[in-house]
């Protein structure tokens, strides 16, 4: 009988990808990960009430859950430690592309080099043919294509991922919607049922933000300034807090037009913002991605592309620079954000993506990004 790993979370999603496996015949068992320590990893400052509230840790909360669900639908539950590799491999890519003004994706990171990596390594030691995932996504020969759910899609946060990684890959969840994932757990009186879906940095959850970076950042106050004018319109509390194109927790009082932020400049500590949520500044042309990933061997010049998970699909004009690198022409694109991951679509196939480096407009690198 062929043997499939599926990545318990104690979540609605892996629940019903692990009662849709046994379903069809597979043996299946389940593996937990914990993949963060708060009290090892300096984790005090901004959590959210309801997990100051919680007798247990969250992640000993979602272990309980997943070993629940694990028992209702009968199946072994194993669970396998990976924090030092998180912190390794996963936060400390999301700290210094902080320190470095930029806004990273940690949760693409850790698709790459835990849920897809050392899971699977694991998942082999217990015998396993195929792993599997509640993510909203679908595998046909080795490459990655859009789940039927739209809303729910998870292809942006796989498409780091290699062929190799997906040969032994299953997403039951690919042509589902997410009613139905519910409803089936429904059916199946799971206590993940009506459980809330996860939020916030992968595996470590919904916090406040500001709150949380301070554990690891000191306080570095510096100028907002008015890009239009070059006056000084407030004072920021440091520039990791913040993103291009972000309007909400700028705290500049009086100013009764929508200011936005448009860029950073690292060295002086400052921090430039516009008015109008169309402004000029917000719009670029170009950009460079650094580190791009091709999941297999279509190369178009023509494709679509998405600079942001929520963002929509967006024409796209490939220029090939070299291995790693390409450059992105398209048509006036409103904050596209330096560190973010930007990825590629043929029709409904991923084709990867990359992380954008620098954002261009008329030809030129835009100075205050």
């Amino acid at each position: 009988m062929t043997k499939v790993v599926v990545g318990m979370s104690g979540g609605v999603d892996s629940s019903v990808a692990a009662i849709l496996l046994k379903n069809k015949g597979y043996e299946v068992i389940g593996l937990f990960m914990r993949n963060w320590d708060s009290s090892l990893n300096n984790d005090f400052l901004g959590k959210k009430k309801e997990e100051l509230e919680l007798d247990i840790c969250p992640q000993e909360k979602d272990y309980n859950d997943a070993l629940e669900v694990c028992k209702k639908i009968g199946i072994q539950l194993h669970r396998v430690d990976f924090v030092k590799e998180y912190w390794d491999y996963v936060f400390t890519y999301f700290l210094d592309e902080l320190k470095k003004g930029r806004t990273p994706n940690p949760d693409v990171m850790c698709n790459k080099y835990i849920k897809f990596d050392l899971f699977i390594k694991e998942a082999k030691k217990l015998g396993a043919d195929f792993i599997a995932t509640g993510h909203y996504a679908n595998i046909l020969d080795n490459n990655l294509y859009m789940a039927k759910d739209s809303n729910k899609d998870q292809t942006y946060f796989l498409s780091m991922l290699s062929s190799k990684q997906l040969e032994h890959v299953i997403f039951p969840l690919g042509d589902l919607e997410k009613t139905k994932v519910r409803q089936i757990a429904s059916e199946y009186g799971l206590i993940t049922a009506n459980k809330k879906d996860s939020t916030g940095i992968c595996f470590i959850g919904e916090r406040n933000f500001k709150e949380f970076l301070k554990n690891y950042f000191p306080t570095n106050t510096g100028d907002i300034i008015n890009i239009e004018t070059n006056e000084k319109v407030g004072e920021h509390s440091g520039l990791m807090y913040y993103t291009i194109g972000q309007r909400k927790g700028l705290n500049l009082g009086g100013n009764n037009d929508k200011m936005f932020i448009v860029g950073k400049k690292l060295d002086k500590n400052i921090l430039y913002v516009a008015s109008g949520e169309d402004n000029s500044y917000l719009y670029s042309d170009s950009a460079i991605l650094e580190d791009v990933n091709f999941i297999n061997d279509i190369r178009p010049t023509k494709c679509k592309a998405k600079f942001r998970y929520r963002a929509p699909l967006y024409d796209v004009e490939i220029e090939y620079i070299d291995n790693n690198m390409i450059k992105l022409k398209y048509s006036g694109i409103k904050a596209v954000t330096p560190g973010q991951i930007c990825v590629l679509y043929l029709d409904s196939m991923c084709l990867g993506g990359g992380i954008i480096k620098e954002v261009h407009k008329d030809n030129n690198k835009l100075w205050y990004l």
